[in-house]
């Protein structure tokens, strides 16, 4: 079904569209509403009233389109473009708030700073870069040329542009660390936390021991918690979707097609006399290089080798879905070396992809004229169903998807998309149900209710227990006899450790024991999964002295660097509750 089909199904409806619009047509015709209409939004967005581009928008994912394609050798997915993308946005976003804040701090750049950078007697390394003698001086006649040649006037300005950016985020960047300095304590606190060590013996009493039948919870208990948690309830807009998906993965006809590809290249391999460009110019999925092994160690795969002459390449050889073709270059008696080639077997772009595509956009349309059910139906396709939270990228039975996520965001119930392409296939959506943020009902949350407030009563009854063993016996060891229970002991326990061996993660557990002194015996510790009572058995405290300057320095510096990232991320996280943010991207880039 294509889109002559498409037209013949819906040519009655067409007709009284065209006969209607005609009638408005001459009604609007002598209004300004067209050009109110065409404009639409003016900008991408804006941010406390000044507005985001669409043309720096495009720039900057043109930057990271670049970037990614240097970096992998492979153009972008549409799920990572998707992804780039909200990257891009964000970083624009970023950008005009922190501008926002350096203009209320007052932090600017004059001219003088500016022409310092690019001519001044430590210019920047971007101009370093550009303008250094092979002794590493500036070559001050070229720069000054260069400066003041009339057609670099443009990219002049650019740079100008740039560096002021630059110096301006350096001024914000120092000052904002010399709010955030770390002092001596705090370096002394950290290198005792990691350099401080106990021996220490327990006895560990399990949550699990307890029962359910030992456990009584009435519905009063159940509804006081959920009155007094309600904070612990709240649910972000979330989306019950249905959705169809169509396989992009390679069919039978594209493997051989591979093949066929492959057996080509068997001969010009052979006689190829630099292996490397032949890589190169033939794109294979494994980088150049020469392996030579043992001939008892060479693994099944690469057992053809073995029955080839030197210079010879074996028959094409499969792998799941990869293809290889391994070229013998020398043998001894006991060692072969060789080079691997190999592509991976893809989807044809035209007759696979592109065929599924159409399918996808028919079933699409259809969906949207009869039904999305009744055309899946009649297509004999399985409806899928899946779950998305907003701002969690996640959606239950397909997988991470910021397209998905992107179309949700902004549908309405019963709206059908049209087909999102993922990396292995295209899917369509009817979104089922949404349900918008607050605190969720007690009915719908009442079984986990009772399944925390059973596990706090167990554990109430498990220290209890404990406490109650304490109290009738002397020592650790007549603790364990008395609960049927074994004394274990861990050598060496970092204070910064936040697991014990034998024990799993018991961060409270730890903190208490480094609370006791040589030789203590604890109360009883309520810990994540069971009970303890410890006893330090001997401490190794750190010794100040092994705190070197350059140790000193060392975790100085790493202490800012986990501050001033916490410290960002929290900030622009406020900037922009605070902020007022347009963003136009739905109507402005929905094709």
């Amino acid at each position: 079904m294509g889109v002559m089909d498409k037209m013949r199904k819906s040519t009655g409806a067409i007709l009284w569209i065209l006969i209607f619009s005609f009638g408005v047509l001459w009604m609007l015709a002598d209004t300004n509403m067209f050009d109110v209409i065409q404009q639409g939004p003016r900008t991408l967005g804006s941010v406390n009233g000044e507005s985001i581009s669409l043309e720096e928008y495009n720039n900057r994912l043109q930057y990271y389109t670049q970037q990614y394609s240097q970096q992998t050798g492979n153009s972008m997915t549409p799920e990572v473009r998707a992804q780039y993308e909200q990257q891009a946005w964000n970083d624009l976003v970023n950008s005009r708030l922190l501008q926002d804040k350096m203009d209320d701090l007052g932090i600017h750049v004059t001219d003088q700073e500016v022409v310092n950078m690019i001519t001044g007697p430590n210019p920047d390394p971007l101009i370093r870069q550009n303008f250094s003698k092979e002794d590493g001086t500036i070559d001050r006649v070229a720069l000054q040329s260069w400066a003041e040649a009339p057609e670099n006037k443009q990219l002049l300005i650019s740079i100008e542009q740039q560096m002021r950016q630059k110096r301006q985020q350096q001024k914000m960047s120092n000052y904002l660390q010399s709010s955030m300095d770390i002092s001596d304590y705090e370096i002394e606190q950290y290198y005792i936390r990691n350099n401080t060590y106990a021996d220490v013996s327990f006895v560990r009493f399990p949550y699990a021991d307890v029962g359910d039948s030992e456990i009584s919870v009435s519905e009063d208990e159940l509804r006081e918690y959920y009155n007094n948690n309600q904070d612990d309830y709240k649910r972000k807009e979330s989306y019950r979707i249905n959705y169809v998906s169509f396989d992009k993965t390679p069919t039978k006809q594209d493997t051989a097609r591979t093949f066929e590809e492959m057996n080509r290249l068997q001969s010009d391999f052979a006689t190829a006399e630099n292996d490397s460009l032949f890589f190169n110019r033939y794109q294979s999925s494994t980088q150049y290089s020469v392996e030579t092994i043992a001939k008892d160690e060479i693994r099944d795969l690469y057992q053809p080798v073995l029955d080839v002459e030197e210079g010879e390449v074996t028959d094409v050889i499969q792998d799941g879905g990869r293809l290889f073709l391994l070229k013998k270059l020398d043998e001894t008696s006991n060692d072969v070396t060789f080079t691997v080639f190999s592509r991976d077997i893809t989807a044809d772009p035209i007759a696979t992809i592109d065929a599924r595509a159409e399918t996808a956009d028919d079933f699409s349309f259809y969906a949207q004229e009869d039904g999305f059910e009744a055309e899946a139906e009649r297509r004999d396709l399985e409806i899928r169903e899946g779950f998305a939270t907003k701002g969690n990228n996640f959606v239950s039975g397909i997988g991470q998807s910021r397209q998905i996520m992107r179309f949700l965001e902004t549908a309405h119930e019963g709206q059908i998309s049209d087909p999102l392409e993922l990396n292995e296939q295209f899917v369509v959506i009817k979104v089922s149900e949404i349900t918008e943020a607050g605190t969720e009902p007690f009915e719908e949350v009442k079984g986990q209710i009772e399944t925390v407030v059973t596990n706090n009563k167990r554990k109430q009854q498990v220290v209890s227990n404990v406490e109650d063993l304490i109290g009738q016996n002397n020592d650790l060891q007549g603790i364990a006899e008395a609960a049927g229970k074994e004394v274990m002991t861990v050598e060496s326990l970092a204070k910064s450790a936040a697991t014990i061996e034998g024990a799993g993660r018991e961060p409270k557990v730890v903190g208490a024991i480094f609370g006791l002194d040589d030789g203590e015996q604890s109360s009883a510790i309520e810990g994540t999964s069971a009970a303890f009572v410890v006893r330090l058995d001997e401490l190794y405290e750190a010794d100040l002295d092994g705190l070197t300057s350059d140790v000193r320095q060392r975790i100085r510096q790493q202490l800012r660097q986990q501050k001033n990232q916490a410290f960002m991320n929290t900030w622009i996280d406020q900037l922009k509750e605070e902020a007022d943010i347009d963003d136009n991207r739905a109507q402005l880039l929905r094709g």
